[in-house]
């Protein structure tokens, strides 16, 4: 897929859930202005934009076009039909990178990096695009594995990571869907609705919901959480809840300084939510 045309594709779908969110929005409460928030997230993500482009693109391709020259992992033992290679693999990344979404809530050097796109006070598409750049350099070890390991060309890997962006900006969005449509979409794929849950200030809410693109990953193991009212959801970590704890400075830093507990309130104690009979597996509203 070339470069101009992920691009054009990215920029449309931003532009289409921007408009929307303005038009039908998801969670109404705002603790930024989000012209602020979204300059902001912007200027983070043109940084992990670079590091994209001039760091892990490059390893991720040339391991692309190695496995492609060997014949080399996992897919390249079986011969399939080019499409189904395709979609095998789309799947496949789609699944360790659920792995590495757990890991960098789990390991504390991963975190630290993490943290800069959870601390984001709301959430709409450009808190999608708010990556620390240091999280996607760490990352290049695990994306190369992920290629060499599965046997990932690149014409797979471009699919994949066209269809990646495209999905974080949708279920990062701030888009009221119709209620029902939501329910149908989320035995598929990640939604609005599941991954603002994802965001809660309640850590064990945080803990949940860790699927990129698939939701059966989430089903499978046992992580989905789906009960939470939206109105109910206080975006960000307990620990950074005013703006100037996330200004620009503030986030690039993050990483390199020494960090809050995050799921410590600055009051004290630690945010959560009283049991719900409603099963966790049924999406409310």
């Amino acid at each position: 897929m070339p470069v101009w045309l992920r691009t054009t594709l990215a920029v449309g779908v931003f532009g289409l859930l921007f408009w929307l969110e303005s038009r039908r929005p998801l969670r109404h409460r705002k603790v930024e202005a989000k012209l602020t928030r979204n300059v902001r997230n912007l200027a983070v993500a043109a940084l992990a934009a670079g590091t994209l482009q001039f760091v892990e693109r490059p390893v991720a391709t040339s391991f692309a076009e190695f496995v492609e020259a060997r014949e080399y992992g996992l897919l390249k033992t079986v011969q399939l039909p080019q499409w189904l290679e395709i979609v095998v693999a789309v799947i496949l990344l789609d699944y360790t990178l659920y792995w590495w979404h757990v890991l960098t809530h789990r390991i504390p050097i991963l975190w630290r990096f993490h943290v800069a796109h959870h601390v984001d006070l709301d959430m709409d598409a450009s808190t999608a695009l708010r990556f620390h750049f240091g999280e996607l350099a760490v990352s290049v070890p695990w994306r190369a594995a992920q290629v060499v390991v599965i046997g990932v060309s690149p014409l797979a890997l471009s699919v994949w990571q066209g269809l990646l962006l495209i999905s974080i900006m949708f279920h990062h969005s701030n888009v009221r869907l119709p209620l029902e449509l939501e329910r149908w979409l989320n035995f598929l794929v990640v939604t609005p609705r599941m991954h603002g849950i994802h965001h809660s200030t309640v850590p064990e809410e945080s803990s949940s919901n860790w699927s990129s693109g698939l939701t059966v990953w989430d089903w499978l193991h046992g992580t989905l959480r789906l009960n939470v009212p939206q109105n109910e959801v206080v975006i960000g970590l307990p620990a950074y809840r005013q703006p100037m704890d996330v200004g620009l400075i503030e986030v690039l830093k993050m990483p390199f300084s020494t960090q809050r507990p995050s799921w410590q309130l600055p009051e004290g104690g630690t945010p959560s939510r009283p049991e719900t009979v409603v099963s966790a597996e049924r999406l409310l509203a």
